[in-house]
């Protein structure tokens, strides 16, 4: 048997579905799609049940990549019975999805959630009488304490049965669902759709529009306003006739008069932003120099001692250089990275700092919500693109892809510090990240100009400012961690054992000895310059050791001018981003933006280096 949480984002449904499922939770594209879907199984009686996850939503009405998504699982009926989860401080607004979604006929039960925050703003919602109205089963819970989630599957099972409620539409409205039906045989559902322009079949299309043609005229408002208004009256009335006020609550202080104003928002989230950065960027350069450490002394060095075949000892050097930098580069900041997102979700303060970031992200084609993966990105790439999943569409989730891979992470600020501030100075290493930034921000203009997609506002609910609970927010924080774990890391050891052998066989050097020309005469860089470029994509410091071995001195300024340095380091903080980002970016975003990705920054760092040594020289 196969079940689906379906309701607005923000209501608790995902939680409700890691506490039916617990572990052993599979993450996939629903097919023919980018969006995915999280499925998993539970027990009951001794019979699997599987249950799927769709995208929180808040109608759908829309034609975004996750409405369209559950349009199309209602429509091919992609589950056996659905549990519609309500946030009831929300009532109205979740109740006109639920309205939609009866339209279908499925069968269902209504979950409504967060009773517990319900009661302490003083009121309750009388179940039975929403059960009448819905003549469907309801079912309060409180996620958050676990309260009655242990009857959600029961109640599925036992008595899921098709909503018997009508929205009172328009009377036109419902005249025109009779003629459709009449004249070509199509579903209520279908015909509704069909009158707001949504559909496949093209006579229904062409039937629909004439009849809509007719009432817009009548009406003054387009179809989808009338629909809308008709929905929303009747889930205003549902929503007051079974909510009980069974006390006044004291008003409490209103923190959103912080948090959402510009003065003391913006400051107040500059510091939750730095704070998190600086936290993650020192807490996880200690687990990494850590780990990195006890690969060198426990793992690297034994195993070169042991005087294996050369071809074996390069596989296996290979192997172990990915496993410290998966485990000792990208994990400590993709742990931290994903405690503190989650601590930012559950204690509600994350639609506030998208809130406030969204003016100044639509100007490079995205919304507020990608403020939280751009500051990240300071302290790895790789937590980052990971987050760039949070954004609604996938248009802006390939100008996040473009615009998180260019900002300097830690690695490429060892480069920064290590080469340019050291040897030239800190001036120097400061109009590196000026460079950085003017280029980050031209890229965004442009792509906000030319990448296609319907640009979408944000529409965002305020979520509740809570205390997040600690066992939640790790238990969420692993979820999400595990999916770099056992699906990047993979990728990751074989793209290192490439990079080995392609280094045993002779082609790096031959590399080298092809770039001199480009190298040489564009850059001005000596030609084995090309092989620590190289090697930065493996590891992005690498390119700074490399280059130092390849030189024969750490003392880089003794063999390079200041020049060179200069451009080999702008070169590679611009360069194709690590193997690790490479990997987790085609996870996200697929192999074409991928590739998109990896040749415009080459050859944004060619050019711009190129440009640095014709200007400087």
């Amino acid at each position: 048997m196969k079940t689906a949480l379906i309701g607005n984002p923000g209501v608790g449904k995902s939680l409700i579905f890691n506490q039916l499922t617990g572990l052993g939770v599979e993450v996939s594209n629903y097919p023919g799609t980018t969006v995915e879907l999280q499925r998993g199984n539970t027990c009951y009686r001794r019979e699997i049940v599987e249950l799927v996850d769709l995208p929180g939503v808040y109608s759908l009405d829309g034609t975004s990549d996750e409405e369209l998504l559950v349009q199309r699982f209602l429509g091919q009926q992609g589950a056996d019975a659905l549990i519609a989860v309500l946030n009831v401080t929300r009532l109205e607004r979740n109740l006109y999805l639920l309205l939609q979604v009866a339209e279908y006929g499925l069968p269902m039960i209504v979950v409504l959630n967060m009773i517990d925050e319900a009661a302490d703003r003083g009121f309750e919602v009388d179940a039975a009488a929403l059960r009448d109205i819905l003549g469907v089963e309801v079912l309060l819970t409180s996620a958050l304490e676990g309260k009655n989630i242990d009857r959600i599957i029961p109640l599925a099972l036992a008595d899921a049965r098709p909503s018997t409620v009508e929205v009172p539409y328009d009377h036109h409205i419902e005249a025109a669902v009779r003629s459709l039906d009449k004249m070509l045989g199509a579903e209520r559902v279908e015909s509704m759709q069909a009158l707001e322009g949504i559909g496949d079949d093209p006579d229904l299309l062409e039937a629909a529009k004439t009849i809509a043609d007719e009432i817009e005229s009548r009406h003054r408002m387009t179809i989808s306003q009338i629909i809308a208004a008709n929905r929303h009256n009747f889930a205003r009335q549902i929503a007051d006739a079974i909510t009980v006020r069974i006390e006044e609550p004291a008003p409490p202080f209103d923190l959103d008069r912080i948090f959402t104003r510009v003065i003391p928002g913006i400051p107040v989230l500059i510091g939750v932003l730095l704070t998190m950065l600086v936290t993650v960027f020192i807490v996880g350069s200690w687990i990494e120099e850590f780990i990195v450490t006890l690969f060198d002394t426990w793992a690297i060095a034994p195993f070169m001692s042991l005087g294996l075949p050369p071809l074996i000892e390069t596989i296996g050097i290979s192997i172990l250089l990915a496993l410290q930098a998966g485990l000792g580069i990208a994990f400590p900041y993709i742990l931290l990275f994903y405690i503190f997102i989650s601590i930012l979700e559950d204690s509600g303060y994350m639609t506030r700092a998208a809130f406030l970031a969204d003016k100044a992200m639509h100007r490079v084609g995205m919304h507020g919500g990608a403020i939280i993966p751009m500051t990240l990105a300071f302290g790895c790439t790789v937590p980052a693109i990971m987050g760039i999943r949070t954004l609604r569409s996938r248009r802006e989730r390939m100008i996040a892809a473009f615009l998180v891979t260019m900002v300097p992470c830690s690695a490429r600020t060892v480069i920064i510090a290590g080469i340019v501030s050291s040897f030239i100075g800190i001036a120097a290493a400061l109009s590196i990240y000026i460079i950085v930034f003017a280029l980050i921000l031209a890229t965004g203009l442009m792509l906000s100009r030319v990448t296609p997609g319907e640009r979408f506002g944000m529409i965002m609910e305020m979520a509740p400012l809570r205390r997040p609970d600690p066992n939640l927010v790790l238990k969420k924080s692993w979820s999400r961690l595990s999916e770099f774990l056992f699906i990047a890391m993979p990728l990751l050891l074989l793209g290192s054992v490439f990079l080995g052998l392609f280094e045993f066989f002779g082609l790096m050097n031959a590399f080298a000895a092809f770039a001199a020309p480009v190298m040489e005469g564009l850059l001005g860089l000596p030609g084995y310059t090309a092989t620590a470029l190289i090697f930065g994509i493996l590891r992005k410091e690498m390119a700074f050791e490399t280059l130092a071995i390849l030189a024969g001195t750490a003392d880089l300024g003794a063999v390079l001018s200041a020049l060179q340095l200069y451009v080999f380091a702008i070169v590679t903080v611009l360069f194709v981003p690590c193997l690790s980002t490479i990997t987790v970016l085609n996870r996200e975003v697929g192999s074409r933006i991928t590739l998109a990705v990896s040749l415009y920054t080459v050859s944004l760092g060619l050019v711009i280096g190129a440009l640095i040594n014709l200007v400087l020289t």
